[in-house]
């Protein structure tokens, strides 16, 4: 094993998944600005959206974890944002997953969705759907998506602006019968 992926591999071993808490805020504002693909605006509604979990909890109707690393500095490296879609039964949405710029490729966006996978199945869920950008700045996102198992099931053509369509990529998690 080379010295690279020893550290890699360490690195994985060493984390945890644990509830969103009030000090992890500015935080998650440093990862989603690191990754460098959400405007101002979108880190805005983001932010609403821990501070409606943080006020309500789950009543909320988000579900936000972050992925704390034993030794790191800082030790939050990622967090997501998901919840159930409301007026559906077993369907949850993923809003927002993030790894902070500097730890990504070292496998812990693929440890917060498989969690989040595990835990809507947990909670009766039977799919989970991502909407995400069609912009070239997003097509490593959208190859992460697809690497996990979620397949595009809808484009909605100059979504977000002329040019820039909205994905609807989809994962059932349970088999059907």
């Amino acid at each position: 094993m080379k010295k690279r992926d020893k550290k890699k591999h360490m690195n994985i071993k060493n984390y945890h998944i644990r509830p969103v808490e009030t000090r992890d805020r500015s935080r998650i504002e440093e990862i989603i600005r690191s990754s460098g693909n959400f405007n101002d605006e979108e880190i805005r509604v983001a932010l609403e959206l821990v501070d409606e979990a943080l006020g309500k909890g789950e009543e909320s109707g988000y579900i936000i974890k972050v992925l704390e690393v034993t030794g790191a500095s800082p030790p939050v490296l990622g967090y997501v944002c998901y919840g159930p879609t409301p007026l559906t039964q077993g369907v949850y949405d993923l809003y927002w997953i993030a790894v902070d710029a500097s730890a990504q490729g070292k496998g812990f966006g693929r440890h917060l969705i498989a969690y989040v996978e595990e835990d809507v199945r947990r909670r009766g869920g039977r799919m989970l759907l991502i909407e995400t950008s069609s912009q070239d700045s997003y097509a490593g996102t959208t190859r992460f998506y697809e690497k996990n198992g979620y397949k595009e099931i809808a484009r909605v053509r100059n979504f977000y602006r002329i040019g820039d369509d909205k994905l609807i990529l989809s994962k059932d998690l349970i088999k059907p019968i």
